[in-house]
């Protein structure tokens, strides 16, 4: 637990899973609280993340997370992360796809064209997105509505 200028943030732990919560006061032993849920744009994200809470409090299987990310996805990720900390390290395109491809699958010649040099590039910039701030869309779903 650790007190901001907002509040007292705290993870609670029940069970295997943890909570994170937000306390407008320092907690007390023994006392009652209730999950106040602003109507707004993230009402649903919070309401499930309240429901999830509960059921852990109450002995029960809370679910899965709100937003999980899918395996291809975060192999995506982790290789955009990878490209870019060799990219920002110097290293060229080429060597970037050989450390994430394979030697063997990155051609003598035809480099130019090749199809995994297009992607080790999407990779880059997707790694450089996410450094500059992209990362915050994968703490946020996007809305459905």
């Amino acid at each position: 637990m650790r007190r901001a200028s907002d509040g007292w943030h705290a993870i609670v732990r029940v069970g295997a899973g943890e909570h994170r919560v937000w306390l407008k006061e320092p907690p007390a032993i023994g006392a009652n609280y209730v999950a106040e849920l602003p109507l707004d744009s993230d009402f649903d994200a919070r309401a499930y993340a309240a429901r999830r809470l509960w059921r852990a409090m109450k002995g029960r299987r809370p679910g899965p997370a709100f937003h999980e990310l899918s395996r291809q996805r975060r192999e995506r990720l982790s290789a955009a992360i990878r490209a870019l900390d060799a990219y920002a390290a110097g290293s060229t395109y080429r060597a970037v796809a050989e450390a994430l491809f394979g030697k063997a699958r990155i051609p003598d010649r035809a480099w130019k064209t090749h199809d995994l040099r297009n992607r080790t590039i999407r990779l880059v910039q997707g790694g450089l997105a996410l450094m500059r701030g992209g990362y915050r869309g994968l703490l946020r779903p996007k809305r459905k509505d």
